[in-house]
């Protein structure tokens, strides 16, 4: 298993991005988040970001499914189930916060959801009193 750390948005250059997997699909992700960011600002409980975004990424021309089921298994029993907020093209996980901050919690959620699925990407996006966003990568071969 190989996990790979995130990055802000912010510290990523057009080169840097070419590199990631899936980079242009995150890409896409990233920008209809800024532009619900933008449009709603600061405020609102997630299911309205999530909502918003979910439109968002729709008119764009993506297939994605709100509250995407993701089983927990432990030595092949399930023992639990969350719900990711958003599944995008069956490929990236997104994961909504409206906190203060991006905290480690948020980062092990979004890790914890990678590691459960055959999803190898994540997007922990924050529409907090500023905009966050955090990318992870998780492989796991056990799974393949």
């Amino acid at each position: 298993m190989t996990l790979k750390g995130g990055m802000d948005a912010d510290m990523k250059g057009d080169d840097m991005q070419e590199e990631y997997l899936h980079s242009e699909l995150t890409e896409r992700i990233i920008k209809a988040f800024y532009a619900v960011y933008n449009a709603l600002g600061y405020g609102f409980l997630e299911k309205v970001y999530e909502n918003a975004l979910f439109l968002e990424l729709q008119a764009m021309g993506l297939a994605v499914v709100r509250q995407s089921p993701i089983i927990v298994t432990y030595e092949g029993e399930e023992v639990g189930q969350y719900f990711a907020d958003l599944l995008v093209e069956d490929s990236v996980i997104v994961e909504l916060k409206a906190a203060e901050t991006i905290c480690k919690e948020h980062e092990y959620q979004l890790i914890n959801y990678l590691k459960a699925t055959r999803i190898e990407v994540g997007l922990l996006l924050n529409f907090g009193t500023k905009p966050q966003v955090k990318r992870k990568v998780f492989t796991n071969s056990d799974l393949r």
